[in-house]
């Protein structure tokens, strides 16, 4: 069990550009995984090892690796920052046990921190604060501090101070240990010194002490006994004291550096090490039996146990899909024969593989708390338990956000055609947040993504790696429909043709349904309230599928109809012509009249925007995204910039950031997320559906 303690599964989570891959690459180099440091401003970093990656600094897919420091084994995803990929931050966070948000120490927390933050705070993840970039003009880590406090609403506990800041940011302070740390930069960071505090800073350290012991005590009696009777403290008890405050998701530590310069990342791994959880410090995670949602059935963290593992990730190669797994329980051993809890198949698992960025390792076999990847899985997708068959159980899934824009591509060769259909397939296993349809009326093929940047590296991974030529359109939105009222109505499906005929007949109600927050929800929901002797059970299924599948199409302009939720009141069967197939037709009939009837509205998607300008464009800024149809939520100063939070519908963004270049002559930028979908005002609609 000793291994088990010594686990940690990590993610590095932060705002785009605040430096997180730069601080995986350095871990790794510490680590004596990589003998040569990887720059992202080179295109060299191990863990963006796509093209896409290398030739615009960012990253897109989380890479997942395994390093060793001190005696620990340190599971490690680097997600990106970008808001077109969040789902790729989502899925990681759900895996993960704790994180370290890394912000710019010169921005503190921007839109993006606050975005995947809110996500790591969804699944209860403990975790550490990075404040990087130290070295940068006009870092502030006071103001980092700050602004964690008050835009995360989180409860910040500074470790460590910087001595100096920008070009005189030459170490930090440790205020567990009261130590100055200088590194020497020229031999990577990887020597330093450790002495007394500078006479400069010991007023400030020994004020900053104080004030963590005091935010520490609270966790902890004996520290609390000793800080009140004013006895001296020792090192380990604050440590432990910090420990619990993180684990319960009360404290989040902080701690300060700058991986470029190559400060402080030592320390953070061992802030890894001692601060977040290990698997067995996790609660159970609750699953439920299969069909069965009141059953609960508690996932332990035991390799003796029967497996439970959640697939939350896939990647395709040349030698077929790559599964990315969590083992939750139990062991997984090559050559082993699992249950796809969710598609209830069953599925086999030729090799196990352990992950170090695009290399791999092949394990024997692989136990709870471990981040695996697993070849053999035919029908698995992220999101998708796998178990012991014998053993069923089925854990929460991942959800991920709705498609917000669509563009049209086709093959340029009709030879190409069957080729595009087989790698959207792939590419739709590898990434939840993408779909397509063909459009059955044009034949025209048409992706859907979470922006512009999205789909335009979804092209280039069709071209590049799927090696298929295709021509796209211009990008478009992807609007909804809903319904405002409910309605009913009956859809009969009767066709007599010598021999056996055809009978299906349903009445369907339906009524609009709202989430929390006042919107329309995403999907349809679907009940029968039917009596067995109008329509028997068996065609319920098929019921089901007529109304799902109608309700992709809608009734104004044949966009997929979202907040809707459809019930089986009434209907009949003929005892020798009824079939799936009729009861299928009926239904969609059914559901196409009562939405008519239902005074359906489009719905479009809204973003959120935050626009950073400088004080001299705000007013034009503003005015621009008002004519936009933009509605302000909050404008704040940000040193010598102004900040503006906005939403903005979709529609009304494209080729925004070369508009807001040339509005603050190239000094604004902006950030964009889905915010929700909207119903649009009646004469836009209008325009629209001309």
């Amino acid at each position: 069990m000793g291994r088990l303690e010594e686990t940690r599964n990590i993610g590095i989570m932060a705002h785009i550009d605040a430096g997180k891959t730069t601080v995986t690459e350095r871990i790794l180099y510490y680590a004596g995984k990589t003998y040569k440091m990887g720059e992202v401003h080179e295109g060299t970093a191990v863990m963006d090892y796509m093209e896409e990656e290398q030739k615009r600094g960012i990253t897109i897919t989380s890479a997942a690796t395994k390093c060793p420091w001190k005696g620990f084994e340190v599971n490690l995803i680097d997600t990106p920052g970008h808001i077109d990929f969040t789902a790729e931050v989502e899925r990681s966070l759900r895996v993960l046990d704790g994180a370290v948000a890394v912000f710019d120490g010169s921005e503190g927390v921007q839109a993006q921190s606050e975005t995947v933050w809110r996500q790591g705070q969804k699944y209860h993840l403990p975790c550490l604060c990075f404040v990087n970039k130290m070295d940068k003009v006009g870092a502030d880590f006071e103001m980092s501090v700050q602004s964690i406090h008050d835009k995360l609403l989180a409860n910040p506990v500074v470790l460590q101070l910087p001595m100096g800041a920008g070009d005189a940011f030459e170490g930090i302070i440790d205020l567990v240990s009261m130590q100055a740390i200088f590194y020497e930069t020229e031999k990577m960071g990887a020597t330093f010194r450790e002495t007394d505090i500078p006479a400069q800073f010991a007023e400030t350290a020994r004020r900053q002490r104080t004030r963590l012991i005091e935010l520490a005590a609270e966790y902890d009696e004996k520290l609390m006994d000793a800080f009140v009777h004013d006895e001296p403290i020792e090192a380990d008890a604050i440590r432990r004291a910090v420990r619990k405050g993180t684990l319960a998701g009360k404290l989040h530590p902080v701690f300060v550096g700058s991986a470029l310069k190559y400060i402080g990342v030592q320390r953070l791994l061992d802030a890894v090490t001692a601060y977040l959880p290990s698997p067995l410090d996790k609660p159970p995670l609750i699953g439920h039996k299969p069909g069965d949602a009141s059953k609960e059935i508690a996932v332990k963290c035991d390799p003796k146990a029967s497996l439970v593992a959640l697939a939350f990730k896939i990647t395709s190669d040349a030698h077929g899909d790559l599964s990315f797994l969590r083992i939750y329980q139990g062991t997984l051993k090559s050559g082993t024969r699992v249950l796809n809890v969710n598609r209830d198949k069953k599925e086999n698992v030729t090799r196990v593989f352990e992950m170090h960025a695009n290399e791999r390792k092949i394990l024997d076999a692989a136990s709870a708390g471990d981040i695996v990847a697993v070849v053999g899985l035919k029908v698995t997708l992220t999101g998708d338990t796998v178990c012991d068959p014998k053993k069923p159980v089925i854990l929460p899934s991942i959800t991920f956000p709705q498609t917000v824009i669509t563009m049209s591509i086709e093959p340029r060769t009709a030879a190409e055609r069957a080729k595009l259909a087989a790698a959207l397939d792939s590419l739709r296993r590898e990434d939840p947040t993408f779909e397509y349809k063909t459009d059955s009326e044009t034949g025209q093929t048409v992706i859907s993504g979470m922006g512009e940047l999205h789909l335009e590296i979804l092209q280039h991974k069709l071209t590049r790696e799927k090696k298929v030529d295709v021509r796209v359109g211009k990008p478009r939105v992807a609007y909804r429909e809903a319904i405002t009222q409910a309605a009913q109505a009956e859809g009969k499906f009767v066709h007599q043709s010598g021999g056996r005929g055809q009978y299906g007949h349903v009445v369907l109600a339906v009524e609009p349904v709202y989430s929390e927050d006042g919107h329309y929800k995403s999907g349809i929901e679907f009940a029968s309230r039917v009596s067995p002797d109008r329509v028997p059970r068996e065609y319920i299924p098929a019921v089901e599928r007529g109304v799902k599948e109608a309700s992709s199409n809608g009734v104004l302009a044949g966009y997929t109809v979202v907040g809707l939720r459809a019930v089986v009141v009434d209907g009949s069967f003929h005892s020798v012509d009824s079939s799936e197939l009729a009861f299928e037709q009926a239904a969609s009939f059914a559901l196409d009249k009562a939405m008519r009837e239902a005074s359906p509205v489009l719905l479009e998607p809204v973003m959120k925007v935050e626009a950073v300008v400088p004080e001299s464009a705000f007013g034009p800024v503003q005015a621009d995204l008002l004519a936009r149809r933009g509605v302000i939520t909050d404008c704040r100063v940000h040193g010598n910039m102004r900040v503006i939070d906005a939403s903005v519908p979709l529609v009304e963004l494209f080729g925004y950031s070369s508009d807001i270049r040339s509005l603050t002559a190239g000094r604004g930028n902006f950030t964009m997320e889905p915010l929700s979908y909207e119903r649009m005002p009646e004469q836009v609609a209008k325009q629209i559906l001309s």
